[in-house]
């Protein structure tokens, strides 16, 4: 493919970038004597809560610590089944096996690659104790929808928002609807913290039994032992998880925090110069993105295009391969997870989930950091049209 150009350096999927003032804030709190968790998480948790419109925040080591803990503190465990997307992260089903739980995965909608309703409502049985719904590449899940549902069964309906963070839906920010909600702040989201995660619900009960569970059981946590001139003990009140954000994650996630919304716009801008650059490509298709963003706004963690194989064939892995080898950090998300050997026990097979494999088979990502200048955000789209083109003439040439 000599006719398609290379670029000069690799363009990853996503990599984050911190400010003069960002790596000031971080030698400040790295010679403040405390960087466990303490004063900065406390501010993160209060200016995340804001943000997002949530009642509560509580900080964490990483959004799948959110998912278990939701699932612990809503009581499901051992015999209970979890219904949740097949097209996700190995981390949603990860939480729901820390749990004691089974996994039960239903098939996504082809329009928006987030779970179905109606397949989640068909694989209800007497074990189902919950309902995840991934918000996927930042689109959020039909909530309206799974919220009638887990009044209808008793349901505990617990958001996986990684990809989700400015995401709203039906004028709501994800986060501010009160379910228990995990976010990512993984080094390529939205924002970052380098590593860590938030959980927002809306039930006060949660908060302390959260913060003992996040801190191995103890009923005092460190910075409440070491700050205080009287005697502090910690006594272990339940069976708890090392899951605790420190103070330097924290800081950073506060800086990155502040710009948020001028990245998110940043984001929107990117996005909809590349659909004006394929939405000619024909067998090239899109996930769904709404477009009143005042009511339903996507948060757009990942760009996805989706390449039917009337025209592409089976292509799509050549396609990623050969950006990749053109220096732009294309990838797939997600291959579903029923397919993945950790998963062969429950007897899952191809064909189970027809709509998540055809996507998971279709798709592919390019990059669509904010920290990208225009210019590079135009050479991507340049060298992607040039690749598929040359691969849809393949498949069309006779």
């Amino acid at each position: 493919m000599k006719q398609v150009p290379l670029l000069p350096h690799f363009i990853p999927f996503g990599a984050p970038k911190f400010s003069r003032h960002t790596e000031t804030e971080v030698i400040r709190t790295l010679r403040s004597g405390w960087i466990g968790t303490g004063p900065k998480v406390l501010e993160f948790e209060r200016l995340f809560a804001h943000y997002v419109h949530a009642p509560f925040a509580v900080a964490l080591s990483s959004c799948t610590a959110g998912l278990h803990l939701s699932l612990v503190v809503s009581g499901v465990g051992r015999g209970d089944e979890v219904i949740t997307s097949p097209l996700t992260f190995a981390a949603t089903a990860n939480a729901i096996l820390t749990s004691g739980a089974t996994v039960k995965f239903a098939d996504v909608d082809l329009a928006t690659y987030t779970l179905s309703p109606r397949a989640a409502q068909r694989a209800i049985t007497k074990k189902t104790r919950a309902i995840i719904p991934v918000h996927f590449a930042g689109l959020p899940a039909d909530m309206k929808s799974f919220e009638a549902l887990a009044r209808r069964y008793r349901l505990h309906l617990i958001e996986d928002a990684a990809h989700a963070l400015g995401a709203r839906s039906h004028g709501a920010m994800i986060g501010a609807t009160g379910n228990l909600t995990s976010f990512s702040f993984y080094p390529n989201k939205n924002i970052t913290s380098c590593d860590g995660g938030m959980l927002t619900f809306a039930d006060r009960r949660f908060e302390r039994t959260l913060k003992t569970l996040r801190h191995q059981g103890l009923d005092v946590d460190a910075w409440k032992r070491f700050h205080r001139k009287s005697l502090q003990t910690s006594l272990a009140l339940m069976h708890g998880y090392k899951y605790t954000m420190n103070d330097l994650q924290a800081i950073i996630g506060i800086e990155q925090l502040k710009h948020a919304e001028a990245w998110q716009k940043t984001r929107e801008r990117y996005a909809a110069y590349y659909d004006s650059i394929f939405t000619a490509i024909p067998g090239v298709f899109f996930q769904y993105r709404p477009l009143d963003k005042d009511e339903n706004r996507h948060a757009l963690y990942l760009y996805t295009l989706r390449l039917e194989r009337k025209f592409f064939g089976h292509a799509r892995d050549q396609v990623v391969q050969t950006l990749l080898r053109k220096n732009i950090g294309a990838g797939v998300h997600y291959i579903p997870l029923h397919l993945h050997p950790a998963f062969r026990h429950q007897k899952y097979r191809r064909g189970d989930f027809p709509i998540a494999e055809k996507i998971g088979d279709e798709i592919f990502t390019i990059p669509l950091t904010p920290h990208l200048s225009f210019s590079v955000i135009r050479a991507i789209a340049r060298v992607t049209k040039a690749v598929l083109l040359s691969f849809l003439r393949r498949r069309t040439t006779p």
